[in-house]
């Protein structure tokens, strides 16, 4: 009897299907949750993308336009990092992941329920900023197949990697304000040398963008200019190419790291 009941439990991938809908449940339940999260990487966007919009060194391109590619692809790092981060803590601080552990959950269902929500929520984020971009700054949405598939992958691998950051660095933080202070700088300070609120990157100093080009914002923010901007756009990137295969690879290096990371620092309690 007890193979029959072993074989009749739901796997890991069923489980974590399962919390991933009760995840999004109680986040569209959240209304301030859900309009802070959405608005403000749209606001932003709108406000720098007003202040900085003018004429660029490329023809048929402007600031504005360069900046709004470059957030499209930030929007999905505050929808995955930021958001799982202070979401995981919150989970510990009230007891959510001590109750959850007493439950057949392995911590991988758990979080294949966060990835079900970032996947969600990065998309909507996605699709509002694209369009905003589209309406105020005159971004056009690519035409060539080749660029749809880029942003898929980028999109896949940007969300992933981010997610499984966030869930790792939660471990860092005993409280949710604590958390929300540590991504928030951290996502801030990678903005701003990830050539996010400069445009373009390359008039930032080499020494910072190095630095940047260590983590993924970097690389999925260069990897939506690819697909949002005109090919002879990437004459203001700092390797004068879109590096599209490095994007790729930073990317899939930083899924596994996160995958290691998150299964070795997470916990179910703050108790060591």
């Amino acid at each position: 009897m007890s193979t029959a009941t072993s074989r009749a439990l739901p796997g890991p991938l069923s489980l974590g299907l399962a919390r991933g809908g009760s995840e999004l449940r109680q986040f569209f339940r959240n209304k301030e949750q859900v309009v802070f999260t959405f608005s403000l990487p749209a606001v932003l966007m709108v406000l720098l993308g007003s202040i900085l919009d003018g004429p660029t060194a490329l023809d048929g391109v402007t600031s504005g336009q360069l900046l709004a590619a470059g957030m499209i692809g930030s929007g999905i790092v505050s929808t995955s990092f930021n958001s799982i981060a202070t979401g995981v803590t919150a989970d510990r601080e009230t007891g959510a992941l001590k109750r959850l552990r007493g439950t057949p959950m392995a911590p991988a269902s758990y979080f294949i329920g966060k990835m079900a929500l970032v996947a969600v929520s990065s998309l909507a984020q996605t699709v509002l900023m694209a369009g905003v971009a589209v309406l105020l700054f005159g971004l056009e949405l690519p035409s060539d197949p080749a660029k749809w598939l880029t942003l898929l992958w980028v999109f896949a691998l940007g969300i992933v990697s981010c997610t499984l950051l966030g869930i790792a660095i939660s471990s860092l933080a005993k409280s949710t304000n604590g958390a929300v202070a540590i991504v928030q700088m951290l996502y801030l300070v990678l903005q701003f040398i990830s050539g996010v609120f400069v445009s373009p990157i390359t008039h930032l100093p080499k020494v910072m963008v190095d630095i940047a080009s260590f983590f993924p914002l970097k690389w999925i923010c260069q990897g939506f200019r690819s697909v949002f901007l005109p090919d002879g756009a990437v004459r203001m990137e700092m390797a004068g190419t879109w590096e599209l295969p490095r994007v790729a690879l930073v990317l899939a290096i930083w899924c596994v790291a996160g995958a290691v990371l998150a299964r070795l620092t997470f916990r179910w309690t703050d108790t060591k």
